[in-house]
């Protein structure tokens, strides 16, 4: 099937962790606790590694663990929850804790089978590491904070091994940019953004075409990306792309405790 890519769901939840790692993390029985001063919700969240198998009670404790864990680090109690049966029970017991959900998110993937073997896209500039103008455009798209929070994105970002396109338009300023996470023989595309003066002119589709002819001269076994669900125009210029829809997460965050009122 074109498009089609084969990996086991564990194997995927490993290459997305490892190509989005966390600051600090910490092993917690089968889960994994990971933060980042709060940039970003995937490495700030409980990763679910082997969703807990010991009832309500037990899982219900692990999740006061985890509470705590966040509450020393000022950080908000936030699990990634993949879409599995096995998640049924963490859920559950979530629901019962009315814990929110949100940016409910879908994994598209695809083989190297049918990535044109050329030369890199013309016009794209494809480095190891993002540039401060790299830098600048995605985080005036996806950023969510000041400098600070760029500087712990930028150590987040190039942890791991990666490859950064740019594409500018006729008049030098950046148009586009993406990233190609390389882990375990895999790439992760990650951090697409076009700025919004830049927006329905193919420059998006020219750093997604050079990112994965750059993973084909790696000889890459298959890529992955993420992309809301809601954004329904991605999603269906990704499936034109060759991706097909793997599964989903969404983010399930505990409920913020409101401190009493003063009268």
């Amino acid at each position: 099937m074109r498009g089609a890519a084969t990996v086991e769901q564990a194997a995927l939840e490993e290459l997305m962790d490892k190509a989005w790692p966390a600051l600090e993390r910490e092993e917690a029985g089968q889960w994994v606790l990971r933060a980042s001063e709060g940039v970003t919700q995937r490495a700030n969240s409980v990763w679910p590694r082997v969703p807990a198998q010991a009832g309500p009670e037990g899982i219900a404790h692990s999740v006061q663990s985890a509470a705590q864990w966040y509450r020393s680090r000022r950080l908000p109690l936030i699990f990634q929850v993949f879409d599995d049966p096995r998640s049924a029970e963490l859920n559950a017991v979530l629901d019962g804790q009315r814990f929110t959900r949100q940016s409910e998110t879908r994994i598209m993937v695809r083989d190297t089978a049918d990535v044109p073997g050329k030369a890199p896209t013309a016009g794209v500039e494809v480095s190891e590491e993002p540039s401060q103008e790299w830098l600048n455009l995605w985080w005036s798209v996806d950023g969510r904070g000041g400098e600070a929070e760029l500087s712990v994105a930028r150590r987040i970002l190039t942890a791991c091994p990666s490859l950064y396109a740019l594409v500018r338009d006729d008049d030098g300023v950046p148009a586009a940019v993406g990233r190609l996470a390389l882990v375990n023989g895999w790439g992760g595309i990650y951090s697409m953004a076009t700025s919004a003066a830049h927006r329905r002119r193919g420059h998006g589709t020219k750093v997604l075409e050079a990112l994965l002819q750059a993973g084909r001269e790696r000889n890459l076994g298959g890529f992955w990306l993420l992309v809301t669900a809601a954004n329904h125009v991605a999603r269906a210029l990704y499936g034109q792309a060759g991706f097909t829809d793997y599964g989903g997460y969404l983010y399930r965050q505990a409920p913020l405790k409101r401190a009493p009122g003063g009268c």
